[in-house]
């Protein structure tokens, strides 16, 4: 099938726009579009190759982001106009990062220290709040301090925008690519949770072929499992029908997570999720029970972390579409 080539400037518009309220954007797109065609075409017509001029245009437009403020007259401030964008971005990244690992630091450390399962949650809760309230405050001091020290110098934070920089064009919404995505991933969970049961997960010459999950767990469990991404999938097709992502999907959708993460988490408390059999082939020399400990605690904080990434994106889809 034929798809038409993405352009600097279908990457740079797409990019404008991502801030840009949702009832404004197609306005401004067009006339951000019809603006830099324009400019490339008295280029064009003065001899300079299109390639050339379109970047030569871009560059001249600057980041997208600082143009996109300008176009819905919104300043860019709080620690000063020249690094506000470095200073919003570098947040974002750390807070993308270090409360992850943070918590999964945290939460390894309180299970094996044997703490109970309501102490743990406390506790990630705790170091996840404090470690995003320090990393605004830290980053937030720091830029202040540059930008008042400097007098509005550059001091090498802010490097030269170039449309090399500019991100692909990203899907709003929900199409066909994201439905079919989201089954195929269903589908496959679906066969591998059965593969696990029938065949088994992993082979030693002792005892045979050993599921990784707890033959105690069919059929109740398991059908319970199955229900919920029934409903997942009913949720993704309901999506793709109206195009868009609303608050009440995303709620359906948190629900579904919770019923997923929660049952997970309370079967692990109980030993009951793993198969004993199979951390005893596969781990066993470990008489202190340290790597088990350290394996399921992994296995429980990746649950954690999808759902919690799930969930928080189809809501983040939701406001977007909202606007």
């Amino acid at each position: 099938m034929h798809t038409t080539p993405v352009t600097l400037t279908d990457r740079y518009v797409d990019a404008a726009m991502r801030t840009v309220p949702e009832g404004q954007r197609a306005d401004l797109a067009a006339e951000l579009r019809a603006s830099i065609d324009d400019q490339v075409e008295a280029r064009v017509e003065q001899g300079e190759p299109r390639p050339d001029a379109e970047r030569a245009v871009l560059v001249e437009l600057g980041d997208p982001d600082k143009l996109a403020a300008q176009y819905t007259d919104r300043p860019l401030w709080l620690v000063g106009p020249r690094y506000y964008l470095t200073w919003w971005r570098l947040t974002k990244l750390l807070w993308a990062i270090v409360p992850v690992c943070a918590a999964f630091g945290v939460a390894l450390g309180q299970t094996l220290s044997g703490a109970e399962f309501g102490e743990i949650i406390g506790s990630v809760v705790s170091v996840v709040l404090s470690v995003m309230v320090h990393i605004g405050f830290w980053t937030t001091l720091v830029f202040f301090i540059v930008e008042r020290s400097t007098h509005s110098a550059d001091v090498g934070l802010v490097s030269r925008w170039t449309p090399d920089d500019l991100p692909e064009p990203r899907e709003r919404g929900t199409g066909l690519s994201d439905l079919v995505a989201s089954l195929v991933f269903l589908a496959i969970a679906a066969g591998a949770i059965l593969w696990d049961h029938f065949v088994g997960f992993v082979y030693t010459p002792e005892t045979g072929w050993m599921s990784f999950l707890a033959p105690s767990l069919w059929p109740w469990w398991i059908g319970g499992l199955f229900a919920v991404m029934v409903l997942e999938a009913l949720l993704a097709i309901s999506v793709y029908a109206k195009g868009r992502w609303d608050i009440g999907s995303a709620t359906v959708n948190l629900f579904l997570n919770l019923t997923v993460a929660g049952g997970a988490l309370w079967l692990l408390s109980q030993q009951q999720l793993v198969n004993p059999e199979f951390l005893d082939a596969v781990i066993p020399s470990d008489s202190s029970g340290t790597v088990t400990t350290v394996v399921t605690t992994g296995f429980a904080f990746g649950v954690v972390a999808i759902a919690a990434w799930d969930s928080i994106d189809s809501f983040l889809k939701a406001a977007r579409a909202r606007r």
